[in-house]
């Protein structure tokens, strides 16, 4: 008999009232990398390997164990700081930048991406609170359903399951439109077909082949993006090939001439949220945080690793783009995939041989990462909403890989969407999917902040001390509320621009299209907010009621945490700048 047939019966023949715990480094190497058919069987228990901080002892640290994810911590704290410093750098930053340029000129874009950096900031300072204390299934849809209402959870989780299921296809075109780089020979259903397979292949192997993609994809993205700072620096100065039109200094000029703005107050209302698309994929780490063994000791130095990313890679990037490329350059104008790509055409005017292909070879592989961000955010949300009641009971399905196996074979069957590419109607069909995904990253966000504002209330009602959190963050509160602030702005902009998009419309039928495809996510989340309370007529959560308690992990007292500061507060000072900097 095989050692996991053993083990699985060890499991199921104890009492039904002692907690089941699955101890998966029993099973072969092959069941833990699921390349075989013992994998894909359901896994007998949760595995109760997050660490739990305080005092706790017997049955009550049994429960608490016992109230961990069904989801494996298979990630390591190199994992959690890669998906949060490089995970979401892709399209947004590598071609959507050059739209937003065209559209909003170097000023616009700064300023929209520096104000949804702020957001992002002080969206991951919450959702690295709550997630260190609470690391459960369904990051923060599960925080939204404790925190504020189960209905709203329920419209929260869906949309956001809605958006990634939708941006797979989207990503696989942006894919194929990047290898036509290279040759347009091969059919683009033939290019569907592989990307497709990849992505499917990277996710037979579960959270590691995520995590160990998104750790060096992201090591790449980086590498190109501060290569191409110094390039970029270097070229401002004039100091690129002789052949090139960066053999003299440049400068500011382009801020001069064509100008710091193209379309003044709309163009920089109208890229709001292009800089939000750059920016999504941030918030996993939320998702990410319940399969890590130690969430306390990993998620910190990944959240505070989202500021070095927006103040480094993407303000500095941003800013040199600026410098090298006027607003209404023409290779901006009308082209596709990385022919659109500012990095592309920044080396392509320089005239550098070979460096073109190496950031076409990254945006490739960045889409079909973010590609398989699609699938892991999107499954793990449909798991947690069916571990509440609101997705049907199959989804539960975990399996010994650690899979949520018929989640991720639903998120899969998004992609044969991306073939609509082969049909005369695509460009259609395609704004009306993007549509559908566009604001519904801001929804998420502020959700989170309102999560942390509403967990932030409860504590202190409920007697409890900040002194107690594990990590708390940046700004308290009022960092929250800021983000919430800031989302509003964006979503009023967007409107705005939705009603006045920049050139003006016509006719009645044309501007009802243009503002249903700039604002339609908003009307969807109604829509599912409505049918959550209709279906379980459920109302906000007062503070009093709101459980604090289950699937915490850290039960450290104030005593405890008065120590636990004090000591570190006397280690050297490169080490406390270091902390503070980088990690808790």
């Amino acid at each position: 008999m095989s050692k996991e047939k053993v083990h699985s019966d060890s499991v199921s023949s104890r009492s039904a009232d002692e907690p089941v715990f699955y101890d998966p480094s029993k099973e072969s190497i092959w069941t833990r990398l699921g390349v075989n058919f013992e994998s894909f069987k359901r896994a007998p228990g949760v595995t109760g390997q997050q660490i739990v901080a305080g005092d706790l002892s017997g049955e009550d640290l049994e429960k608490v164990r016992h109230e961990g994810p069904m989801l494996q911590a298979k990630m390591k704290s190199r994992h959690l700081t890669m998906i949060a410093v490089g995970g979401s750098i892709g399209t947004g930053l590598f071609v959507a930048s050059g739209a937003a340029l065209q559209t909003g000129g170097p000023a616009g874009v700064l300023i929209a991406w520096i104000i949804i950096g702020v957001m992002m900031i002080s969206v991951t300072q919450a959702l690295g609170e709550m997630a260190i204390l609470y690391p459960v299934s369904g990051g923060f849809y599960a925080l939204a359903n404790r925190f504020i209402d189960p209905g709203f959870a329920f419209a929260m989780g869906w949309n956001y399951w809605m958006q990634w299921a939708i941006v797979l296809p989207l990503e696989i075109t942006v894919a194929v439109t990047t290898v036509q780089y290279w040759t347009d020979d091969v059919p683009v259903a033939a290019w569907v077909t592989i990307f497709w397979l990849v992505i499917a292949f990277v996710c037979l192997f579960g959270t590691l082949g995520y995590a160990e993609e998104e750790f060096w994809s992201s090591c790449l993205k980086l590498l190109v993006c501060v290569m191409f700072i110094f390039i970029g620096i270097i070229c401002v100065c004039g100091g690129g090939p002789s052949s090139g039109i960066y053999n003299e200094y440049i400068g500011g000029r382009y801020w001069s001439n064509p100008g710091a703005f193209a379309n003044g107050f709309q163009g920089v209302c109208a890229v709001f949220v292009t800089a939000a698309f750059s920016f999504s994929g941030t918030e996993l780490v939320g998702l990410a945080a319940s399969e890590t063994p130690d969430p306390r000791a990993t998620v910190p130095g990944a959240v505070k690793g989202t500021f070095w990313r927006i103040t480094i890679i993407y303000i500095s990037t941003l800013t040199i783009i600026g410098l090298l490329i006027p607003f209404d350059n023409q290779n901006l104008l009308g082209a596709s995939g990385s022919a659109a790509s500012p990095f592309v055409i920044t080396l392509d005017l320089a005239h550098i041989p070979g460096l073109n292909h190496l950031v076409n070879v990254t945006i490739c592989i960045s889409v079909l990462s973010i590609g398989l961000s699609c699938v892991y955010a999107g499954s793990r949300t449909m798991t947690a909403l069916a571990e509440t009641g609101y997705a049907p009971k199959i989804f539960t399905y975990v399996d010994k890989s650690s899979r949520p196996l018929f989640s991720v074979i639903l998120g899969l069957a998004f992609a044969p969407l991306a073939y609509i590419n082969t049909t005369a109607a695509s460009d259609t069909v395609f704004l009306w999917l993007s549509a559908i995904s566009g604001l519904s990253t801001l929804i998420t966000w502020g959700s989170i902040c309102l999560c942390h504002i509403r967990f932030r209330r409860a504590w202190q009602v409920q007697g409890h001390s900040l002194e107690e959190l594990p990590f708390q963050a940046l700004g308290g509160v009022w960092g929250s509320w800021l983000g919430l602030f800031l989302m509003f702005l964006v979503i009023v902009a967007q409107f705005y621009v939705a009603l006045f998009p920049i050139g003006g419309l016509e006719s009645g039928t044309a501007r009802a299209q243009s503002f249903f495809q700039a604002f339609l996510a908003v009307p969807i989340m109604m829509v599912f907010w409505i049918v959550g309370y209709v279906w379980k007529r459920t109302r906000p959560w007062r503070a009093h009621e709101i459980d604090l308690d289950s699937g915490r992990k850290s039960w450290l007292t104030v005593e405890q945490m008065r120590e636990y500061r004090a000591e570190r507060a006397r280690a050297p000072l490169h080490v406390k700048v270091y902390r503070w900097l980088f990690s808790n």
